[in-house]
């Protein structure tokens, strides 16, 4: 009998660790940051140096169906979220993984659309660092123009598998919204074929209440790494009502990047904005750089912006610098 009781308890075991692993896992990282930055001519802004904290924390889990199916969510908490900044929830979604269809993601918070999903300048983004100068003289930014362009809340990204070697295909599909904003459909696609080449474009019509709020988004990205040197070019498009609207934004970038070593890169950029009300490019340029260790990494900017309010009168030259120190857990 006990030999019974044995065997019965053998295999209630072996099933409960079978269900386990059947369950998927689930798992935690973190990183933080301290970030000294300053600006130089700006109006408000001469010899004040700010000093920031950022704070995130991942959740990231899936699970393996028997058919093949792998399901995996995503959940943030981030303290210094802007949307959600009163309770700290930030970007969440669930993503379900085929085998040979390719995935599907659906986000509740901080979804991408086709374009936006490539925003991210050749350059990295140096105009990005001018906010705190400009905000106050009412510069649009390429920010505003996502917020337009998909993505967001409640929102589904499709990534293809390969269509022909090194070639994908990505789709975003923006529900219609209350008030009748009509949904959107956005189109990209990827090419890797050719070692060292990456190449994207995506397209994305944007719908709003009026005519004068509704056209196109379209983003162009290249680059080609050699060695330990990368050369990169984007183009986004941001064309919404008449050629003169405050809204048309053009940013176009290119940077070369060096890699010194596995820790140590090097950066030089340049980009130049084009607002369609304006006769005046805002233009920036200047370098990044980049050392790793383990799980820190240690970032320095020397940023020079001209014309960053699409004006050369006074105050619209501004020199940006910042120092910071990020780790990841």
């Amino acid at each position: 009998m006990n030999n019974f009781k044995k065997i019965g308890l053998t295999a209630l075991a072996a099933s409960l660790v079978s269900v386990s692993a059947n369950a998927g896992e689930l798992g935690v990282s973190g990183s933080a940051s301290i970030t000294a930055s300053g600006y130089s001519g700006a109006i408000g802004k001469s010899g004040a140096t700010s000093y920031t904290m950022g704070n995130s924390v991942n959740f990231a889990g899936s699970t393996e169906l028997d058919n093949g199916m792998t399901i995996s969510m995503a959940f943030e908490l981030d303290q210094g979220s802007a949307n959600n900044s009163s309770n700290g929830f930030d970007n969440h979604s669930v993503t379900i993984a085929t085998e040979g269809m390719g995935t599907i993601k659906f986000s509740g918070h901080g979804g991408s659309s086709a374009t936006s999903a490539l925003v991210g300048s050749a350059a990295g983004g140096l105009w990005d660092n001018f906010d705190g100068a400009t905000k106050g003289l009412g510069t649009t930014t390429i920010p505003d123009a996502i917020k337009s362009s998909g993505g967001g809340n409640n929102t589904f990204y499709y990534t293809s598998p390969a269509v022909t070697d090194g070639l994908t295909v990505n789709a975003s599909w923006n529900p219609a919204a209350a008030g009748g904003v009509n949904s959107m459909l956005g189109l990209a696609v990827a090419y890797t074929g050719m070692e060292g080449l990456t190449l994207n474009y995506g397209t994305i019509d944007v719908e709003a209440h009026s005519a004068a709020s509704e056209g196109s988004n379209d983003v162009i990205k290249a680059s080609y790494a050699y060695g330990p040197i990368t050369v990169s070019y984007s183009n986004f498009h941001y064309d919404i009502g008449t050629s003169a609207a405050a809204t048309n934004l053009e940013m176009s970038s290119m940077g070369v990047s060096y890699t010194v070593s596995d820790e140590l890169s090097i950066t030089y950029g340049v980009e130049e904005s084009d607002k369609g009300s304006t006769s005046v490019d805002a233009e920036y340029s200047g370098f990044t750089a980049s050392y790793t260790a383990g799980g820190m990494t240690l970032t320095g900017k020397m940023i020079e912006g001209e014309n960053v309010n699409h004006a050369n009168t006074a105050g619209d030259d501004v020199d940006y610098w910042e120092l910071g120190a990020s780790f990841a857990f």
